[in-house]
């Protein structure tokens, strides 16, 4: 009798330990949840994130801020027929700046492919951009004339490499790890609106109660 007693007991205690747990998931507002998670299917529906669209946009101003530079040095130099047949037609690495160009259409391509196309999530592709065109900056104002040509000399190289390194810590600090946040938000309400939507059945409609027949007198 004492052992009935103390596992009635323990399951009481057990029962009432579980309450406040039952109590966290009731407080669940199930129309607050499906709106939150349709907020994020719909985010997923448009097929990129905000943040991703701002990181291709400014990928896109590299490319066309590094055009602009150079068209206007085209100008500066005496004309940009004569001087772009003199820079691409007659390309010499230490007088030329048509590669500083190409280098800028290589990073739009590789990011603008990877990130917008086949949406990664990866810094792979960020790093390699990142690496060759810090590299070929590094050994062609080390080893080129530039530095003689006047203002565009320090202009173009310092602004490509700056840059390419802002569209590293935008990607690195702001777009993956945003993106990650969302998504493990979208998973956690996502499981929070099953469990209510177990803990919280629909209303029962009128057709479902009835009233079993009623049965002959005396049997």
């Amino acid at each position: 009798m004492n052992r009935v007693t103390g596992d009635t007991e323990n399951a009481h205690s057990s029962s009432v330990e579980s309450c406040p747990s039952l109590r966290d998931v009731h407080s669940i507002n199930p129309a607050q949840l499906i709106a939150r998670i349709e907020s994020y299917e719909g985010r997923e529906k448009k097929g990129i994130s905000d943040v991703r669209r701002t990181f291709c946009l400014f990928v896109t101003f590299d490319l066309l801020f590094i055009t602009l530079l150079w068209i206007i040095e085209l100008n500066v130099k005496g004309g940009i027929e004569t001087t772009l047949e003199k820079e691409v037609l007659q390309y010499d690495y230490s007088s030329s700046y048509f590669d500083i160009f190409l280098l800028a259409v290589f990073r739009f391509k590789v990011l603008i492919l990877a990130y917008a196309m086949c949406r990664l999530r990866h810094w792979w592709a960020i790093a390699f951009t990142t690496a060759v065109t810090s590299a070929f900056l590094l050994a062609k104002v080390i080893i080129s004339q530039l530095f003689s040509q006047g203002a565009f000399g320090y202009v173009l190289p310092i602004i490509s490499f700056i840059l390419a390194w802002i569209e590293t810590w935008f990607l690195d600090f702001k777009v993956l790890p945003q993106e990650a946040e969302e998504e493990n938000r979208f998973l956690i309400a996502q499981d929070a609106s099953e469990r209510a939507a177990l803990l919280h059945p629909g209303v029962l409609s009128d057709g479902q109660f009835y009233s079993p027949p009623e049965s002959v007198a005396g049997s």
